[in-house]
Parts: C-alpha cells; structure tokens; sequence
C-alpha cells in the first residue's frame, strides 16, 4: 500500500511549479531549502516516480509532476475548505477570508466600509487583492481566493452569485460642455458623443456601452484609460467626456476637479451590478451571503448606494 503524500509535500511543489527555484520556493514555504528539497525527495519517493528535474539554475517540473500539481492545488483546496466549515460553524465571519476585488469598485466602497466591517466582525481577517475580473476570476476558480466583489453579469461558470445593489451610470463632462447644461440624457443623444473609456480588459468599459445600449456607437475613442482616476483627469483636461460609476462619484472622485455629471436616462436606469461571487462547492456560502447583507447595509449609510 502506497504511503500517502502529505499536505505540506504537496504544497511544496505547488510552491515549487510557481517559482521554479528551490530558495525561493522554500522562502515562500517559509522552510529552509534543505526541508524543501528533502519533503519533495520523500513525496516522489511516495509516489515512486520523478517529478522534478533538478537543474543548476532552477528546477523544472516533469509532465507527471505538472499533473501532480493540479491535482496536489484541488486536494489542498478542499482540505482548506474543511477548515473554513468548521470555522463557519463555530463562528460565522472569523478567521481568514482571501477577497478579489476589481479596481472600479476597491477605492470608491471598501475604504468607507472596512472599519464598521472590523468593528462588526473582530475576528475576520480579510486579505484583499485588487485586480481585473478575468485575473481574480482565475484565481477564485483555482481556490487561490474564496470570494470575489465585482460588476455583474460575469461569466462565472462553476460559481454561484449574489446581487447586492445597482450602480448606475452617469454621463461625465466639463462644466463648459454643451452637454452640461442638459438635466438628463437619453443615450441616443451619447451615440455619436467621443466617449472617453477604459482599455480593453476592464469590464466596467464593456458593462457601460451595454447598459446605455452604445455597444455599436458611431463616436470616435480619442483615449483609453488604463484607470478610473486617470480617465476622470482625462475629462478635466478637455479631451473628452465619459460613463462614471455612479459610487465612484459618490465617493468623491470628482472631487477639485471641474467636471459636472448627468443622469442618463432609460428603463431600467442603465448601471451594472454590483455583487459577490463564490464557488458552489464552498461550504461558507451561508457566511458570505452574510456579508453581502452587511455590504449593502453599509454602503447604503456611507452614501454610495440609492
């Protein structure tokens, strides 16, 4: 009978495939390389097959060992998820929680509701990581975080999501703009307008020209930004006008700038949503739909949401 391999072998090789190199591996195994390197010789000894090419300059994985390491990243996942059911039972919203976090909404919602969540919940270590939705999407997939906040509708497949309130879209422009002196825009009226938008990538750009119904719009695109703040100094300067996140606006973003919004009319209102993902298989679904309720909550108090 074959000795098992443990979870700490196996989270060296995973730390091993990631680096490619033995000291940096155990660095972020937090292991002395000779531990390391001993740890994989036993689980290859386990398993009686190679699983690692040890080379002067680094280390590379065998075909075997590259299949090992999918499997060792879902086993370590799960046992992890053993942990986070028992930890939910004990005491809902306690202990480590790995939050992805896309960069339209990270700035503008968590620093106004991060201190009342702290006080809530004492025991709640939320580790956060701000990224695009493709990017934390992948990671959230291959365990790597437990939780997304991001735009929806997203192409989550094997995720289960919760919608927590609309962010509607405002129309962007300088004070001087013909367009500013307007109440309310249809978006017809933004068709032929030089929109500036965020590059390619960012979801808020593809989630603005669907909801205002201008995914085939006539006007030019003089720049994409890479960023909301990049692109609101965009619009201050004169170069063009813009789709803002009505939260962004809220939370200040304009704020010493000379630029003035307006609504933008239809029905339903165009906005995206904003909302939680999680894996189907997590057994903290019920902690997270709790948290969710006190995203709302919270954002409704400091203003960010209708």
């Amino acid at each position: 009978m074959i000795n098992p391999p443990s979870l700490q072998q196996l989270k060296y090789l995973i730390s091993l495939a990631e680096t490619r190199h033995f000291g940096q591996a155990a660095d972020a195994c937090a292991v002395t390389q000779s531990t390391l390197s001993a740890g994989l010789q036993e689980l290859e000894s386990r398993l009686g097959a190679k699983l690692v090419e040890r080379r002067k300059r680094g280390a590379m994985l065998t075909a075997l060992g590259q299949q090992v390491v999918e499997r060792a990243r879902h086993i370590i996942s799960e046992a992890e998820a053993l942990v986070d059911l028992a930890q939910a039972a004990r005491e809902p919203l306690s202990g480590p929680l790995k939050l992805g976090v896309i960069p339209t909404i990270s700035p503008y919602l968590l620093p106004r509701i991060m201190p009342a969540l702290r006080r809530r919940h004492g025991k709640l270590r939320l580790y956060l990581t701000e990224d695009l939705s493709p990017r934390i999407a992948e990671k959230l997939d291959a365990g790597e975080l437990d939780l997304l906040l991001l735009a929806l509708p997203y192409d989550l497949p094997g995720a289960e999501t919760m919608a927590l309130f609309d962010d509607a879209f405002l129309f962007a422009c300088r004070k001087d703009h013909e367009l500013a002196r307007a109440n309310a825009l249809p978006p017809e009226r933004l068709n032929s307008e030089p929109l500036l938008l965020l590059q390619d990538g960012h979801c808020l750009r593809d989630h603005a020209l669907a909801a205002c119904n201008l995914m085939n719009r006539r006007g030019a695109q003089p720049f994409q930004a890479t960023s909301l703040p990049t692109l609101i100094q965009m619009v201050d300067n004169g170069i063009g006008t813009t789709l803002l996140p009505a939260m962004a606006v809220a939370a200040g973003a304009l704020k010493g700038t000379g630029i003035v919004t307006r609504p933008v009319t239809g029905a339903p209102t165009p906005s995206r949503t904003i909302g939680l993902a999680w894996r189907k298989a997590s057994p903290r679904h019920d902690e997270f739909r709790l948290l969710g309720r006190d995203i709302v909550e919270l954002s409704t108090k400091a203003g960010l949401t209708p």
